[in-house]
């Protein structure tokens, strides 16, 4: 976040360097993400859509977003991707400073395919010599960075504003349809009350009313029913699905459906 001047800032620029088979996990995404694929891949599900970033590819990841992914680096090579993190204070002085407001709510997926262009790629790659040496950025140079990337965005994609500064907080909207789409995911609860525009509280007694069961109660059921159907219907592994479906470790996982069904997933 952007502070006062002597106040150390959180490390905004991030390079991600790893050798694997392939890496999954789930994430909320807190703050909008401009990001260079260096190297090898990473799939992206929100829930409804997949999508696919390639090495060479620019994206922007959106704020408030569930997404699942699967990071695999190329073959005998390092997965490597470059991010820079636009927290909401940057950005509101940025838009302050240059008169830029967002003219509409988005509303659209998790994240936006750039088109490739050259002042994308020739301000990432002057970020690699600090990351590669293992120096930290200093704060004083990484506002300067994040100041050049948001002009570089709005250049080259000047509709950006109405994502840019779109500094709404999620709206109260339909619970159900919301919790039949991203149940798989497994965050804290006040996580879905605050993407569905609720308290804690107020997100618990909607939920109640709607369900007819409590948050915990239901989830575990309706990740159950989604496993159930994926082993037996569509003969997938145990070991692929738990994972898939928000539940945090396979013997937790085997437990719970052998309970609910009478059978261990693995004899289904």
């Amino acid at each position: 976040m952007l502070k006062q001047d002597k106040e150390p800032i959180l490390q905004q620029i991030k390079h991600s360097c790893y050798i694997a088979r392939s890496r999954e996990g789930e994430q909320f995404v807190p703050e909008h993400v401009f990001s260079y694929q260096i190297a090898g891949s990473i799939q992206i599900t929100d829930g409804e859509h997949t999508y696919h970033v390639k090495e060479g590819d620019f994206r922007l990841s959106k704020r408030n977003h569930l997404i699942k992914f699967i990071k695999s680096p190329p073959p005998n090579g390092e997965y490597r991707a470059l991010s820079i993190y636009l927290d909401q204070q940057t950005l509101r002085n940025f838009s302050m400073e240059y008169g830029l407001k967002s003219e509409k709510h988005d509303t659209d997926g998790p994240f936006i395919t750039l088109k490739p262009n050259a002042l994308y790629k020739s301000f990432m790659e002057s970020l690699l010599p600090y990351q590669q040496s293992g120096h930290t950025i200093s704060n004083e140079l990484q506002r300067l960075k994040l100041r050049e990337a948001i002009l570089i965005l709005l250049q080259g994609n000047p509709e950006l504003k109405d994502v840019l500064f779109d500094f709404s907080e999620p709206g109260k909207i339909d619970l159900e349809g919301f919790m039949n789409k991203n149940y798989q995911f497994n965050v804290e609860l006040k996580r879905f009350a605050y993407l569905t525009g609720r308290s804690l509280a107020t997100f618990k007694r909607d939920f109640e009313k709607t369900f007819h069961t409590s948050p915990g109660k239901w989830l575990q059921q309706r990740r159950l029913q989604q496993a159930h159907y994926l082993i037996k219907q569509k003969k997938q592994a145990p070991s692929e699905v738990y994972l898939e479906l928000g539940f945090e470790d396979l013997s937790h996982f085997s437990f719970a459906f052998k309970k609910a069904f009478g059978v261990a997933p693995s004899k289904v």
